[in-house]
């Protein structure tokens, strides 16, 4: 994944791939605390709640129900193992990890990257997919930015979402960025002239470019960003409280059957603009991005 791959065509039709089953729940805090593995609990009780950002493709909120890429694979894997609703808590991404912390849902429904800060606070199913990062810009990128290097020697105004990759991204690489909550607050930025960039993963800017055509805004090439000269090649996955591996391994076990069949991987995430090129590696475990050492 070190070199440059072209971005990836966003989904145009949405209308018509809803999911029927889940929907969007209240802030409620899930009781999971009481006697019991988590694992068994949700089979018992057939709902499993999830934590979502609103970004899209991932997982988002249209016309009143809960869909994206990361809960098509929830449903299916959480219907293999005897649960049959998935319902979701909206809350702001860097307050994700948090929010399960305080049982607020059940789990974490993102693809959020898998990195070591993030694996010392919770923990992580294996990776559900690869992806690269781009940049959102003005029509005819008058910077003409390319990758975040061309950020951070441009001097140019940058935006990203809080608690983003890209956030630690521009840190790393000293840029002073805005921090927004939301795909779409970004994208705003941008189209109003506060910033000049809204870097996020290229799956979701292209979706955002695609589905708001009226917007005066473009998406460069996706690239794999590239820190203190290390590729940082990104993969993400759906979170768990530490002490829920009963459910974690079961949700690995069934995310296998999936990720070893690119038929089957492209038939679930696919329809939300997702190809071959965001099917994990087999190589790059949640073992290895946390930085753990055999």
């Amino acid at each position: 994944m070190s070199k440059q791959r072209p971005a990836v065509r966003a989904a145009v039709a949405f209308a018509g791939l809803m999911v029927a089953a889940g929907s969007v729940a209240g802030c409620t805090k899930t009781d999971t605390a009481g006697g019991g593995s988590l694992l068994q609990q949700l089979q018992d009780s057939g709902t499993v709640t999830v934590g979502f950002a609103g970004e899209a493709p991932y997982s988002f909120e249209q016309d009143g129900q809960l869909t994206g890429a990361t809960v098509a694979l929830h449903r299916e894997i959480f219907k293999n193992l005897g649960i049959d609703n998935v319902e979701g808590v909206s809350t702001d991404f860097g307050a994700l990890i948090p929010g399960l912390q305080a049982r607020r849902f059940d789990v974490v429904s993102a693809g959020m990257s898998i990195l070591p800060q993030r694996c010392e606070q919770a923990a992580f199913s294996e990776p559900e997919f690869n992806y690269t990062t781009a940049l959102m810009v003005p029509k005819g990128n008058p910077a003409n930015l390319t990758d975040m290097q061309s950020v951070q020697q441009s001097g140019v105004r940058m935006a990203a979402m809080t608690g983003a990759i890209e956030s630690d991204y521009a840190q790393q690489l000293g840029i002073d960025a805005m921090q927004v909550a939301s795909p779409q607050d970004g994208m705003d930025a941008v189209a109003n002239g506060r910033a000049d960039v809204f870097a996020l993963t290229g799956i979701s800017l292209n979706w955002l470019a695609q589905n708001n055509p009226q917007v005066p805004v473009e998406v460069t090439n996706s690239f794999v960003a590239v820190i203190d000269g290390v590729p940082q090649v990104g993969a993400g996955g759906t979170v768990f409280r530490k002490e829920d591996t009963e459910l974690r391994d079961a949700y690995n076990a069934e995310l296998a059957k999936i990720t070893s069949d690119k038929e089957k991987y492209l038939s679930i995430v696919g329809p939300f603009g997702f190809t071959e090129e965001e099917l994990p590696d087999p190589n790059l475990t949640t073992a290895k991005l946390c930085g753990e050492t055999s």
